[in-house]
């Protein structure tokens, strides 16, 4: 018989309060980040469908950035989310990680409980997405692009894996104007008059964040969910870049760097940032900050259908200004920064901690014939085999189309009916359930070379405590993600009171746009790019409230049908690199353009130009193509200061004509506000292939130059 006191009773009763407190609280979590940048050269970039628009250097790297949460009682309950530097999630490339994850991990990271969500960088390497009408511009599949994104995934969520600890999450949101438009306002008008009539405006402008802190109460990492389209940086293009969200993830992950080194500081001042014309962009106010070495900072895609960065909106009936217009890359550090700084703000103020289950369900849905039912959030119908309406075709303000589509198109022309037969001649039953869409593309009833558009889609809800991510495959139009928020917070609310409710835009698979029903009706670009019909938004809330209704239930979810993988089936028209050469009394490195001799200033642009080779020969992931050094006047070594992955610089290679074996590569660097006075040198890497196959690597630099005054370096 054990004897207790009371005294040791109430001990005893404290100790466990204290306890179920702290397994309420506390998750283990874990952060990792991989670069999956892919080839710099020769691949059409993924996102305006532009044949002309070729990748040819990088003005950012680009990350995968993944988050593990984990119950500690039960370490084998557990989701990642991966956020992905990248036009969108493909089912390629989910299929692909997934498979390796297995062969890793055994069950414990499988397409149940991983969620991989695209920021829709337009300015990224294409031809990593399994079906034909996704992959046509970049001459069809690209392996290496497919490749880069695959193995920098696994590798981010490999890395989260073996640094998983415990700590604590927390909730914020925030309010953000100035930083997303409405590119299809006409479009969102057509929803109810009571409805839009709830909301002030016709984008959302909340931003909300999950921030991680460690068990020292040090911030290791945030993810920021808000819409808007990584359009920043037009058509024009020719450098990988993040757009606005990647460099938003720069800015903030910078700023916390500088925290982390100076211990306990007050978050007052900029946000670091490559230019001295953020100056004047950043938040205010202040607050005790301690972020650990290596915070990682992702933003998520939201409902981003019909939003747009360029918040000058449209100046002609095709195209659309951002702030700093004509200036892309201004503009884009303008619509980073604002992020940015709101998601700092969220980060130093949040106090809402995430406390209560973990739970994750995922099905995979044939979404050519869902029979929806009639539901006080649901008009009945019936989804339809995928097609592509003409209005697809115009393109965007963001980036208009070519030849003469125009939005809004409800009959098209014979003209480009007769094109589309060629394709596949749609039948009347498949006309009459996508109207009014004309039919341009009967993409879902095209099977040659293999699938045109996907059939089997997959939607997935990500719960940890009141925090829920809905993750959906495709881009939701404002207002159709507020349906399904509101959808799913009415329903889960008795169960688990109310929670906040997140949309993970482009996960997974990749699918088009899903607006609501009376948006269709419009047929602008987002309504022809809604595949499977007008009905699309009413099966996805059906869906996901099934989901939903297992998770409450405590069920196990049906899996649904499986997804074709089609990766040994790929055409690819891409050509390799055959050969690079030099010209006679040059070599590899050599320099063609170099520094000037007196000295540079803040805000100067540093150009030198080298003798180079194609960049596909080694896409140097974790690496860079270019440095810019100092020389550290103690030591009288040098240092590498900046890389190809900072906003500073870019890192431009060409080819004298398109048939050339030869090929240069110019740096700059525009010189940032706070750069120290000194001696610097810039340098280029990179790998020659010659006629036996092999890659040799290379290295040249600039002459050395100063920045500030003069020193006594020669």
């Amino acid at each position: 018989m054990v004897h207790c006191t009371f005294h040791g009773l109430i001990t005893l009763a404290v100790i466990s309060a204290a306890l179920a407190q702290a397994a309420g609280s506390d998750y283990h979590v874990g952060i990792g980040k991989a670069d999956i940048t892919g080839p710099a050269a020769d691949v059409n970039m993924m996102g305006y469908a532009m044949l002309e628009q070729i990748v040819s250097g990088i003005h950012t790297r680009l990350y995968a950035r993944a988050y593990i949460v984990a119950d500690p009682s039960q370490d084998s309950n557990r989701f990642v989310f991966v956020n992905l530097d990248a036009c969108m999630a493909s089912q390629a490339v989910t299929l692909g990680v997934i498979e390796r994850l297995k062969v890793e991990f055994a069950d414990m990271y499988t397409e149940r409980n991983v969620a991989i969500s695209g920021i829709h960088t337009h300015s990224g390497p294409g031809g990593y997405l399994q079906y034909v009408l996704y992959d046509i511009t970049s001459l069809g599949f690209v392996e290496q692009s497919w490749e880069a994104v695959v193995s920098g995934i696994v590798e981010s969520i490999r890395r989260a894996h073996a640094n998983i600890k415990p700590g604590k999450l927390r909730i914020n949101s925030g309010e953000l104007l100035d930083a997303n438009a409405n590119r299809s306002p006409l479009a969102y008008l057509h929803n109810p008059e009571d409805e839009r009539a709830k909301y002030k405006h016709n984008t959302d402008k909340i931003m909300t964040q999950l921030s991680v802190t460690n068990s020292e109460g040090k911030g290791t990492g945030a993810i920021s969910w808000f819409p808007v389209h990584c359009t920043s940086i037009n058509n024009t293009n020719d450098l990988i870049s993040g757009d606005n969200k990647g460099v938003a993830s720069q800015f903030l992950e910078k700023w916390a760097a500088k925290q982390s080194t100076a211990g306990s500081s007050q978050n007052r001042g900029p946000i670091v940032t490559g230019s001295s014309q953020n100056k004047g962009l950043t938040a205010t106010g202040q607050a005790e900050v301690q972020v650990a070495e290596g915070f990682v900072a992702a933003f998520g895609q939201a409902n981003v259908g019909d939003t747009s960065p360029n918040i000058q909106g449209a100046f002609c009936q095709d195209t659309a200004r951002g702030p700093a217009w004509p200036d892309n890359f201004r503009s884009n550090e303008i619509i980073a920064q604002r992020q940015a700084d709101k998601a700092r703000e969220l980060l130093t103020s949040a106090t809402e901690e995430v406390t209560g289950p973990i739970d994750f369900r995922h099905a995979f849905l044939d979404m050519t014939g869902i029979e929806v039912r009639e539901g006080p959030n649901t008009r009945a119908g019936r989804t339809c085999p995928a097609a592509m309406g003409f209005s697809f075709a115009a393109g965007t303000t963001d980036g208009p189309g070519a030849f003469d589509f125009k939005q809004g198109d409800t009959k098209g022309s014979l003209f480009w009916k007769v094109v589309g037969h060629f394709l596949h001649n749609p039948t009347a039953a498949q006309t009459s359930c996508q109207a009014p869409k004309p039919i341009l593309l009967d993409t879902g009833n095209a099977h040659i070379p293999y699938e045109w558009q996907p059939s089997i889609v997959e939607i997935q809800i990500l719960r940890v405590g009141q925090f829920v991510i809905l993750c959906v495959p495709g881009e939701l139009t404002t207002m159709a993600g507020r349906r399904l928020r509101e959808a799913m917070q009415t329903q889960v609310q008795p169960s688990w009171g109310n929670v906040t409710l997140v949309i993970a835009g482009l996960t997974n698979t990749y699918s088009s746009y899903v607006t609501t029903y009376e948006e269709y009706q419009a047929q602008r670009y987002e309504g022809a790019s809604t595949i499977f019909g007008p009905h699309t938004l009413d099966a996805y809330i059906q869906e996901f409230s099934r989901l939903a209704d297992d998770m409450m239930q405590g069920r196990p979810t049906e899996s649904g049908p499986t997804p074709p993988n089609m990766i040994k089936n790929q055409w690819s028209f891409l050509p390799p690199v055959i050969i690079d050469t030099a010209p006679i009394g040059s070599h590899f490195g050599a320099v063609t353009h170099d520094v000037l001799k007196t000295p540079y200033n803040v805000n100067d642009t540093v150009n030198v130009t080298f003798q180079s080779a194609c960049p596909r020969n080694n896409v140097r992931t974790g690496d860079t193509f270019l440095a810019v050094q100092k020389l550290q006047q103690d030591t009288g070594e040098w240092s590498t200061v900046y890389t190809d992955d900072d906003i500073s610089t870019k890192f431009h290679w060409q080819r004298p004509h398109m048939l050339s074996s030869e090929s240069t590569a110019t740096v700059t660097w525009k010189i940032p506000e706070g750069t120290e006075d000194g001696t610097y040198m810039i340098w280029n890497y990179g790998d020659y292939k010659h006629l036996t196959g092999g890659t040799v690597p290379f290295t040249g630099h600039s002459s050395a130059f100063t920045v500030g005054q003069p020193n006594q370096y020669s």
